[in-house]
């Protein structure tokens, strides 16, 4: 599936071609940290399929719990994180967040890691009272 992305601002666009099987949701303290919410959704991209159209993104490395170092890559403008990889220049992968994405409504998660970090709280959201706008 062909997708469009950028950060809040636009200075980084990028395409990629994604398998909708590869959309995952991680509940790990990192991600809820990063995204500032209780998880981060992403899809994984083979490095072949993912193309950098405009920006020029700013990089964080963070050692995750599992040990492995990970590069987070957002724009300095807006502060959007787009996606991470492994460090250096010849990444196999981008984990490519699915909240970047104009298609993003047709990447539903099929998976969900690192729960047990999960906030409880989540599975009582429907029964939340909802409000169309603020």
């Amino acid at each position: 599936m062909l997708v469009e992305g950028q950060c809040h601002c636009g200075a980084i666009r990028f395409k990629a071609d994604v398998n909708p099987k590869r959309v995952g949701i991680c509940h790990c303290s990192d991600c809820q940290t990063f995204s500032g919410g209780p998880f981060r959704t992403s899809v994984m991209v083979p490095a072949e399929k993912f193309r950098l159209l405009e920006g020029s993104p700013r990089k964080y490395e963070k050692t995750a719990e599992s040990g492995t170092t990970r590069a987070l890559h957002f724009c300095d403008q807006c502060g959007t994180h787009v996606w991470g990889a492994a460090p250096g220049d010849d990444a196999p992968a981008y984990s490519v967040r699915v909240g970047t994405l104009k298609q993003r409504l047709e990447l539903p998660p099929v998976a969900q890691v690192w729960s047990r970090s999960r906030l409880p709280w989540i599975d009582q959201l429907s029964d939340l009272h909802t409000i169309e706008t603020q």
